[in-house]
């Protein structure tokens, strides 16, 4: 059986803006093989706000809306 070419899931990297908001953008195409592999080729890149991380959708869907990220608490402020 012969694996088709054509990419089968849209990657989006999250652009943080400040520290609590950021949207998704689209950064690329990936397709899976017969054996389970991904494939993935990224056309673009975010700059700035970006952590390495890129979400794989099935063409056609978009990614959910991220969260607000919330203040953590760092274990160290226990200590005091």
């Amino acid at each position: 059986m012969a694996d088709s070419k054509a990419p089968t899931h849209t990657a989006f990297a999250l652009k943080r803006e400040g520290r609590r908001y950021g949207h998704w953008l689209e950064v690329g195409t990936a397709r899976q093989d017969a054996t389970g592999v991904i494939h993935l080729r990224l056309d673009r890149t975010v700059i700035g706000g970006f952590d390495g991380y890129a979400y794989l959708a099935p063409i056609g869907t978009q990614p959910p809306q991220p969260e607000p990220e919330r203040p953590a608490q760092s274990s160290e402020d226990d200590d005091t």
